[in-house]
């Protein structure tokens, strides 16, 4: 492919609540880019506020900005990171095709490795027969087979029966069936930092704003369209409170509380996971995010 524009991908990655996609927007533009999503819930449709989509920043402000990995597959759909790392793939060709920048932009771990790393993510079976040698396994006892494989990549794997059984048959498979390492374009990695009092606050501002904004209307909207209370209570954080709240379980001023702490908590686990990225000899260059957007999008720029 020839191009006058670096093939490689700018990634824009942060604890929530970090204004990652205003700044991925403005990079965008000053790149003739396009945003990919790293974002483990914002495939998915109709699941907007929750997720922090924020779809306005791609069109106002100057030029519309395109954007992948966004409303590509229905609530309720089983969506995991063998397909995400397909559709990373051949969003990111598409985009390098037209010889313009791919600015990947979010805050899910898991998401961000696959889009990065050398790992190939395959589909991965349901194993009948392990499922079975582990039925009578107790969460404790399924939660150490799970540790057994190494330090936990995703702490929510843990948080139902489920999830933990999946990650153990996902990491079996892979043992046994190793895959080539992936090929990829170089990378620059932008990483947004606040301090943590600074995002508790923000993390805060926004809970209220996105309830403003019709939050629990919008869950009740995905119930009544025949998505389950355990669905949406398996993505976690504001659709498992929120649905709670709905169905009876939490009252609104419990649900806000924990919610907000549970928010807090992810976005600390999300700051451990860019240590350990960094410790796997991923270079991430921190801004202050204090700083104006203009900014940063001059630092970036004078970097790349």
């Amino acid at each position: 492919m020839q191009s006058n524009r670096p093939t490689k991908l700018l990634a824009v990655l942060g604890p929530t609540a970090s204004g990652k996609t205003s700044l991925a927007v403005g990079l965008a533009r000053a790149l003739g880019g396009e945003i990919l999503s790293a974002d483990s819930r914002q495939v998915y449709r109709g699941m907007d506020i929750g997720t922090g989509k924020d779809l306005s920043e791609y069109t106002s402000g100057g030029a519309p900005v395109p954007f992948h990995l966004i409303d590509i597959v229905p609530a309720g759909t089983e969506y995991n990171l063998y397909r995400y790392q397909k559709d990373f793939d051949a969003a990111c060709a598409d985009v390098l095709s037209r010889s313009h920048t791919p600015v990947l932009c979010g805050g899910s771990g898991l998401y961000l490795c696959a889009a990065l790393g050398k790992k190939n993510f395959r589909e991965v079976p349901t194993n009948a027969s392990l499922r079975k040698e582990l039925e009578d396994k107790t969460d404790s006892e399924l939660e150490q087979i799970l540790r057994s494989f190494g330090p936990l990549h995703n702490h929510t794997d843990t948080e139902t029966r489920e999830r933990c059984l999946r990650a153990i048959e996902i990491l079996q498979f892979e043992r046994l069936h190793p895959a080539p390492d992936r090929q990829l374009p170089p990378a620059l990695l932008i990483g947004i930092s606040f301090d943590p009092e600074t995002l508790r606050h923000r993390i805060r501002a926004r809970l209220e704003s996105r309830l403003e904004e019709g939050m629990v209307d919008e869950v009740k909207t995905l119930l009544q369209s025949g998505v389950t209370p355990s669905q949406l209570i398996y993505y976690g954080l504001e659709y498992k409170f929120l649905t709670q709240y709905i169905t009876g379980e939490l009252s609104y001023a419990d649900m806000k509380e924990n919610l907000y702490h549970a928010i807090c908590q992810f976005a600390k686990r999300q700051r451990t996971w860019f240590r350990k990225m960094e410790k796997d000899g991923y270079e991430i260059h921190w801004i202050d995010g204090h700083l104006p957007v203009s900014e940063k999008i001059k630092k970036v720029l004078e970097m790349w």
